[in-house]
């Protein structure tokens, strides 16, 4: 986004739209004049505020994933063991799919549309997210929580690959559904990783 003094609520509201507009039409259906319809302004207005489609694709998906690595660090940096780093690990994946589900769909589904510089930049956070994990599992592994004959790097993409595809088949489940999923999650995995 463009970076002036403008309110952040207007910002939000912004981001917002263009999330939901990315959500349900996906990058190649949505247009700048669905963002600017969905608030109600003129469709010069939103590159007050984008500079094209890509930047604010670009934007709610760096938002989407910055929400998976902001919780993955403190729970990287804790004390916990490898296990219950895991167990909060999915948790904490599956938890944005019901607070900001739009942006978590639109990393997920559609930043591969992303070019050039905004494309390096989210993939990066993406890859950082992922060694974040994997050094979890190698963790588990130095300390013998986890099998010795592990393959980090496959359980990572196993337990991403589980938890991403629950925005295909989630609907208006409650949060304790979500809960009760993170948690069956963790099991599944951690019995197939342990020692």
């Amino acid at each position: 986004m463009n970076k002036t003094a403008r309110p952040k609520k207007r910002d939000a509201e912004i981001l917002n739209a263009a999330a939901e507009v990315f959500a349900q039409r996906g990058y190649h259906g949505a247009s700048t004049k669905d963002i600017a319809d969905r608030l109600g302004i003129q469709q010069a207005g939103i590159y007050h505020y984008f500079k094209s489609k890509d930047a604010a694709l670009a934007e709610v998906c760096h938002i989407g994933v910055t929400g998976f690595l902001d919780h993955l660090r403190d729970i990287s940096a804790s004390d916990l063991a490898a296990d219950e780093k895991v167990r909060r690990a999915i948790a904490e994946h599956l938890r944005p799919f019901r607070e900001r589900r739009q942006y978590n769909q639109v990393f997920l589904n559609e930043r591969r549309y992303l070019v050039g510089e905004n494309r390096k930049r989210v993939t990066a956070l993406a890859r950082k997210y992922e060694r974040a994990l994997q050094a979890i599992f190698e963790q588990g592994v130095r300390a013998g929580t986890f099998r010795g004959d592990l393959d980090c790097r496959l359980a990572t993409l196993a337990m991403l690959g589980m938890c991403n595809a629950v925005p295909l088949w989630y609907g208006s489940a409650s949060d304790a559904d979500i809960d009760a999923i993170a948690a069956a999650y963790a099991e599944i995995l951690l019995r197939g990783v342990s020692a």
